[in-house]
């Protein structure tokens, strides 16, 4: 098979080797000049997945045209907030024929919509693509390395989710197939903001007992979120909810857990985000989401104040003073 990956940050990367090593021909699509010269110098990308030199079977590219050609599946890896931008730069070379699937965990700044729903957007309603989302607990690196990893796919219908649960999986990337875009979606895109919390929490040296409350009260609150927006409960119990949301608060390579280890450690958002190129989601979602949360009175106090101490200056352990010291309520 013939698929498009488009872009070239370290999950695009890893999404495409993974690929190329199952038997698919790999047409990797990058926006920045540098990430390309890179890629076709060493066919490394060195500056979002370093050592892990892609085969063969991975061609890279510049021109849209040329990433897309003789691909039936595409691919969309990119942070949220450029991802209108992305749909509207493919919007006149897809068609009905194809597939688009996102890799990207997020809700749109503004429109405060879902990344499926920005592509019902943008996308021609006369030759609309099938459109799906893949989300789960996947580090790129892990995936770049071979471990074992399982991952949902869901679709708008659900046709399209079981055609890319068979072109994905493979020896060790199990995919499985949902029914719940919505929940796919607004789990991957809240999971960022709960990460956010329990960086912090672990930099102060609050403890497991304290990690396991975010994380269990994150869920809470993702879930009240998700069926608010006619999501299925059981969605947050399974890979895409409960499974990420542990993977990203829990794990070492998690850029959202980083990003608030830092500010428990006392530095500035610009400080931290001045030194990587990568894009931690938790940043543009913790605007999105709690925005999406307010407009539909939806209660998320972990989400509201990780939002303040990103944005308002709340200082990070005046935070947990003021989760601790809500009033009190049954679970």
């Amino acid at each position: 098979m013939n698929l498009s990956v488009i872009g070239g940050g370290s999950w695009g990367t890893a999404f495409s080797l993974l690929m190329a090593r199952q038997g698919h021909a790999v047409r990797l699509w990058v926006r920045e000049s540098a990430v390309l010269r890179n890629l076709e110098s060493r066919r490394v990308n060195e500056t979002f997945l370093p050592g892990f030199p892609l085969p063969e079977d991975v061609s890279f590219h510049h021109d849209m045209d040329d990433a897309l050609r003789g691909c039936d599946f595409v691919f969309i890896a990119v942070p949220s907030p450029y991802c209108r931008s992305l749909y509207l730069e493919l919007k006149p070379r897809i068609r009905r024929r194809h597939t688009v699937v996102s890799l990207t965990k997020g809700i749109e700044e503004g429109s405060l919509k879902r990344m499926s729903q920005v592509m019902e957007d943008v996308f021609d309603p006369r030759d609309r693509p099938a459109i799906a989302a893949l989300s789960g607990p996947s580090f790129a690196r892990e995936v770049a390395s071979g471990l074992p990893t399982a991952v949902v796919a869901a679709g708008v219908l659900p046709e399209t989710a079981a055609a890319v649960q068979r072109l994905v999986s493979g020896p060790t990337f199990r995919v499985y197939t949902c029914p719940d875009l919505i929940g796919v979606e607004i789990a991957g895109a809240v999971k960022n903001i709960i990460a956010v919390a329990a960086g912090i929490s672990d930099s102060l040296g609050y403890g497991n007992n304290a990690r396991a409350a975010l994380l269990t009260r994150g869920l809470s609150e993702t879930a009240r979120l998700g069926i608010r927006c006619g999501a299925r409960p059981e969605t947050f119990s399974g890979l895409a909810g409960l499974g990420d949301l542990m993977l990203t608060c829990t794990g070492d390579l998690s850029r959202n857990r980083k990003l608030g280890l830092e500010l428990g450690r006392g530095r500035t958002l610009e400080e931290i985000t001045s030194g990587t190129p990568m894009v931690a989601e938790g940043l543009p979602n913790s605007l999105s989401a709690i925005a999406l949360a307010r407009r539909l009175g939806t209660e998320m106090p972990i989400g509201e104040t990780v939002f303040r101490v990103l944005y308002k200056g709340l200082n990070p352990q005046d935070a947990l003073r003021e989760l601790m010291s809500r009033s009190l309520k049954e679970e």
